[in-house]
């Protein structure tokens, strides 16, 4: 393959500008254009639902810093509030972008970073004081309605909805979460360290229903209640949806990319039409260590993969990858993760116990550590991280 003379990058999200970096930094000196649907820079998703929503700081916790002279240093084309409509070849064999104004970009390789939505109810956005948090705007106008209300109704326990409910309950409101399941977090930390973290929602006042099915909500034009499937009627001024993400890939359903639950890829990111690449919350990419696709939507998983791609494009080596990472925190507390955790790891207790404040586990495969989970308790969590990462996981075995 040539290394070729021009990308264009759909997405100018996080995993958008680390491709662009990482292509600079690879030695690619061609020409790149990014196209993003939102009108700003690139900036962090993380802090949305911490400091941010907390009103701790202004827009400088979620915009990165000094993203417009970084774009201009890496010599990138910036097509901003613009939104990526076809993907398809022009004749002589280069990947062309269609935007929703019918001009097009041609270039010799496509990096597909386009994220994802955060999933929602039937008839929500009908309702003011209705929110879902997956962008800066969305994170604007939640904290606006958390600044008037009394009463917070968060539907699922995941990160985002147990992070919201955190900086809720913080602020002086009244929170509800409502979950579907019976063991939140279960499926991502196992049972015994879900069971930890989850009873932080009771330890700080604020009510977790779980098995619990939302019929509706209700109100005029603004949310006043949300309703549940056995009939129970929770008021809330306002509700905030946290139920998942759906990757954004309908726009290029034409492509003849192969996609299920976001574009298929190998474990090099590289979709099966050449000169087309996808990273980030959009891409189902193959897992070495799991043996299977997955598709990931932690923070750091969308700049290794900007990595992998680049070095990819630029025919370079490729170089150990650190274990899947991710962090939150929650009623004051830092909770980490590292590593592939699977349902048959032992889990052992390495600092403290179920009932310390801060604690440290680790998940064991084979008599090895594959994972480490920590609240409150960097240092150590810090130790096995690096351990992991030195030794890689066995791969899957089933």
């Amino acid at each position: 393959m040539t290394v070729p003379r021009s990308v264009v990058v759909v997405g100018a999200s996080l995993a958008g500008l680390s491709a662009v970096r990482a292509l600079r930094t690879e030695g690619f000196t061609g020409t790149i254009a990014v196209v993003g649907d939102e009108l700003h820079m690139p900036y962090d998703r993380p802090p949305l639902s911490k400091d941010f929503l907390h009103g701790v700081d202004d827009n400088q916790v979620v915009l990165l810093d000094d993203a417009a002279g970084e774009a201009t240093q890496l010599d990138a084309r910036w097509l901003l509030g613009r939104r990526a409509v076809a993907l398809g070849a022009t004749d002589d064999g280069r990947r062309e972008v269609t935007l929703d104004d019918a001009t097009t970009i041609a270039a010799d390789v496509a990096i597909i970073a386009t994220g994802a939505r955060a999933r929602t109810l039937i008839g929500a956005g009908e309702l003011a004081g209705v929110h879902t948090l997956r962008t800066f705007d969305d994170a604007q106008a939640l904290r606006l309605s958390l600044s008037t209300a009394r009463t917070v109704v968060v539907i699922g326990a995941g990160f985002i909805g147990a992070e919201v409910a955190s900086t809720a309950v913080a602020r002086g409101l009244d929170v509800t979460i409502v979950e579907a399941t019976t063991a939140p977090l279960a499926g991502v930390l196992g049972p015994t360290v879900a069971e930890i973290c989850v009873a932080q929602h009771e330890a700080h006042g604020v009510r977790l229903l779980t098995c619990a099915a939302v019929e509706r909500l209700v109100g005029d034009d603004r949310v006043t209640a949300v309703i549940l499937g056995d009939g129970t009627e929770l008021p809330a001024d306002v509700v905030v949806i946290g139920i998942g993400a759906i990757p954004n890939v309908e726009w290029a359903a034409e492509s003849g990319l192969g996609i299920d639950n976001g574009f298929v890829t190998d474990s090099l990111c590289a979709t099966a039409v050449p000169g087309i690449y996808a990273i980030g919350d959009c891409a189902r990419t193959f897992d070495t260590v799991l043996g299977a696709y997955h598709r990931s939507e932690h923070w750091t998983n969308a700049t290794v993969q900007a990595q992998i791609a680049a070095r990819r494009i630029m025919e370079a080596p490729q170089i150990p990858t650190p274990a899947p990472y991710f962090w939150s925190n929650q009623y004051g507390k830092m909770l980490q993760f590292a590593g592939h955790r699977q349902y048959t790891d032992d889990v052992r207790f390495v600092d403290g116990d179920a009932k310390s404040a801060s604690f440290t586990v680790v998940y064991e495969r084979e008599d090895r550590v594959v994972a480490t989970f920590a609240m409150d308790n960097p240092r150590l969590f810090t130790r096995y991280r690096k351990q992991i990462n030195k030794i890689p996981a066995p791969a899957w075995t089933p």
